[in-house]
């Protein structure tokens, strides 16, 4: 015998549909909200080798939600490259690239790595080298006042000069040269009475033509991005007096906010993007730029054990110039013994 159903009953069954009902619809908000978690990501200029690690960090983060938590990565149209960080600071975005000589004075911490340590180290090991030193308390602690956290490097070779100069025979060939490059490398070659001379990155080969600077340092994607080389005369194989570091950082709060597992895709790609961006760095950019001035036919330029060990020693009062300038901001003595000791064991 059925049991008639009082108004109790129906109004009890009327709210475990509708609660059913809600239920539904929040499990389907919820996945509709994962599957539109979607970070914002500022580069800058154009895909290229410089951006395969943020790239290739998509492309893993993607499959790994299926699609749940995607990165948008946008060249130009969230901000200029020297205000990156800031964008990062206010949650404008959640990821950005930015290169630390944009503004030393916002991550003074990581400039240390940019200091000329005139060693020869292979790509893979720098992009150790940065981790490392990404993930000491002192820097955290400078990056944290931009509501920053590292996220992974973007490790480019040591740099290395294009000149239309005559090539030099000595270090005395630089006195005079005309240069265009970083800090670290130009306090260098200044001592040896290079003349450090800033022209915009989209003017370097109409100057290097024109006659406003005689050389360039850059990294191979530079050169070759510049064009440098094919109004070059000659190019340096071992100046190793530093490159630039140039890191991919997340807003801290966004890195956060993810869910353990979007966060765990993350975190848990960047070994494997950095490990896609070094191999192919080195087997296309590098080896596509050493084809290059070969084939233009530029000179070559291999410093000799004598001469390397001279620039290290021109080096060492760059190295202490950095040391006593921000001693007063952290304990930048025992940030540089860290980073020189990486340095040291590759």
């Amino acid at each position: 015998m059925f049991k008639t159903k009082t108004i109790e009953d129906r109004t009890m069954n009327k709210l475990r549909n509708t609660a059913i009902a809600s239920a539904a619809l929040l499990s389907f908000a919820i996945s509709e909200v994962h599957a539109a978690t979607e970070w914002n990501v500022s580069l800058w200029g154009k895909r290229r080798a410089f951006t395969e690690n943020v790239e290739k960090l998509a492309e893993l983060v993607e499959q790994k939600t299926d699609g749940e938590f995607t990165l948008n990565i946008s060249y130009g149209g969230l901000s200029k490259a020297r205000e990156n960080l800031d964008g990062i600071s206010f949650g404008a975005f959640s990821m950005a690239q930015f290169c630390s000589f944009y503004h030393a004075d916002k991550n003074p911490t990581i400039t240390v790595t940019e200091l000329p340590f005139a060693e020869d180290v292979s790509l893979s090991r720098i992009s150790d080298i940065y981790q490392a030193v990404y993930e000491h308390p002192i820097v955290k602690a400078d990056l944290a006042r931009w509501n920053a956290t590292l996220l992974m490097p973007t490790p480019l070779p040591q740099y290395n000069i294009v000149s239309k100069s005559d090539p030099i025979t000595s270090l005395d060939g630089f006195d005079g040269l005309r240069v265009r490059g970083p800090g670290g490398i130009m306090g260098v070659l200044g001592k040896l009475g290079a003349v450090k001379t800033g022209v915009p990155f989209s003017e370097v080969r109409q100057s290097m033509d024109s006659g406003v600077i005689d050389a360039a340092s850059f990294a191979p994607h530079a050169h070759l991005a510049t064009n440098s080389y094919k109004v070059g005369k000659w190019y340096t194989t071992n100046l190793n007096l530093g490159s630039a570091n140039c890191p991919v950082v997340v807003n801290t709060q966004a890195l956060e906010a993810l869910e353990p597992a979007y966060r765990e895709a993350l975190l848990g790609s960047v070994d494997e993007a950095l490990e896609f961006y070094v191999q192919n760095y080195e087997q296309n950019t590098t080896a596509r730029y050493q084809a290059a001035v070969e084939k233009q036919g530029l000179t070559k330029v291999t410093f000799t054990p004598e001469q390397t060990a001279e620039l290290d020693e021109l080096a060492e009062t760059v190295r202490q110039s950095w040391i006593d300038r921000h001693a007063d901001q952290f304990d930048s003595q025992a940030l540089f013994e860290f980073t020189a000791k990486q340095f040291a064991e590759h």
